[in-house]
């Protein structure tokens, strides 16, 4: 039996640096749910579709094969054959991802590649609804967060090192409205799973959040 952990939060948490961590250090599979709804949410931008068009994006979301590949360790995202890795990570792709996860064709196309990954690998998924919706039968669930303001900082100085000059307010107010969006859909919301470990982040470093994480999982597998 495979087993699965599964990392809840909202947008700029830590979600995917603590998981592709946690991963390696297990040798599980890291499997960044977010990165394949950008790579979704890119493909709408290219095609021109707005989320809010439900017959025209379940139609375009037939043709779209989102795949995960490993080279040198760091995991690729492909798009129809393509590596859009590059490009997952804009401000633009980002606040169509979170409008565009809440259709239910996006949704339902990529939770089914989710769950059959999971059901045969032992994986570490992260997202918003992993707990909740995708893994709902994970062994080990937690629901990660950190305080806006602390994680639009996380983010301008993400950008800052990738020669990017970002706004922090601006930042700070698209991860405010990405919250409200992402807890306010109708579609699966952001909520903590009744049996997720809450874990703030806000004062923590990373090699202290993935020592919790992993102190966790070796509780749950012992216990």
């Amino acid at each position: 039996m495979s087993f699965n952990i599964a990392i809840d939060g909202p947008a700029g948490a830590g979600k995917s640096t603590i998981a592709r961590q946690v991963a390696k250090k297990l040798g599980y599979i890291y499997v960044d749910t977010g990165a394949m709804y950008r790579a979704m949410a890119y493909y709408l931008l290219m095609q021109g579709v707005s989320p809010d068009d439900a017959d025209e994006t379940e139609r375009v979301c037939e043709f779209a094969d989102i795949s995960i590949v490993y080279e040198n360790g760091e995991q690729q995202v492909i798009l129809n054959g393509e590596n859009v890795t590059g490009y997952l990570r804009t401000e633009e792709v980002g606040n169509m991802a979170s409008v565009s996860s809440a259709n239910p064709a996006v949704r339902r196309k990529l939770v089914e590649l989710q769950q059959r990954m999971a059901a045969v690998n032992d994986v570490v998924m992260d997202g918003r609804d992993i707990g909740t919706q995708v893994l709902p039968g994970a062994q080990v669930k937690i629901y990660l967060t950190a305080g806006a303001r602390i994680r639009a900082l996380r983010r301008y100085e993400e950008l800052k090192k990738k020669g990017i000059q970002g706004d922090l307010e601006q930042i700070q107010s698209d991860i405010e409205q990405r919250d409200y969006r992402d807890m306010h859909r109708e579609i699966s919301p952001l909520v903590q799973a009744e049996d997720a470990v809450y874990l703030d982040t806000s004062h923590l470093s990373i090699p202290e959040v993935v020592e919790a994480v992993l102190k966790l999982c070796t509780e749950r597998q012992n216990g």
